[in-house]
């Protein structure tokens, strides 16, 4: 590819953008992030609201079977979170965890509270979770990938793999990880 098919003025001049449209980098395959309008498409809706229930409070019952697939049957099921679901600040560090390595300085999630739709009490809804994808997706559609990949999506968006935190319980030879402890004592009532 020519030199003059990259953005100069791109944070990642490296990278390709397709014009000024996001979402619309594998044609190949038919699978797009955003869709026409430049709004999240169905599938990729589909991908949030499972992660999403990983994480949420109220925690969705099939959210952490013992063999690592969603039902215990060993099958990979797409979970949906309940429609009053919220991240509470442990799941929204879990999820920041799991999904880049670290959570959110106390500055991100202030305007995370601040500017996408939460709880009364701050608990990020789900409308809020798909507003910060929105505005990922937008602007970087490659990070997007990268942060379904964590969650076991591959490119065609269908769960083919464990969640990061399955692995590293079989890596740890079955110790519990940070988020299965923090959903296990919120199961429990327990803070």
């Amino acid at each position: 590819m020519s030199m003059s098919a990259f953005d100069a003025g791109s944070p990642r001049p490296e990278t390709p953008e397709p014009s000024s449209i996001q979402g619309r980098r594998n044609t190949e395959t038919n699978v797009q992030l955003l869709d026409d309008e430049g709004i999240i498409s169905d599938e990729l809706e589909a991908c949030l609201k499972h992660i999403f229930a990983k994480y949420c409070s109220p925690p969705h019952p099939l959210a952490h079977a013992p063999d690592g697939s969603a039902d215990g049957s060993g099958r990979m099921v797409l979970l949906t979170p309940a429609s009053n679901a919220f991240l509470s600040p442990e799941g929204l560090d879990a999820w920041a965890r799991d999904t880049n390595g670290a959570p959110f300085s106390q500055e991100t999630k202030d305007e995370l509270v601040e500017f996408l739709d939460v709880t009364d009490d701050g608990g990020l809804t789900f409308k809020g979770f798909m507003q910060i994808y929105q505005l990922q997706t937008e602007n970087d559609e490659e990070e997007t990938w990268r942060d379904l990949s964590s969650h076991g999506f591959d490119r065609t968006l269908r769960l083919v793999s464990t969640r990061r935190e399955d692995a590293e319980l079989e890596e740890e030879g079955g110790h519990v990880t940070y988020a299965e402890d923090i959903i296990c004592r919120n199961q429990r009532g327990e803070s």
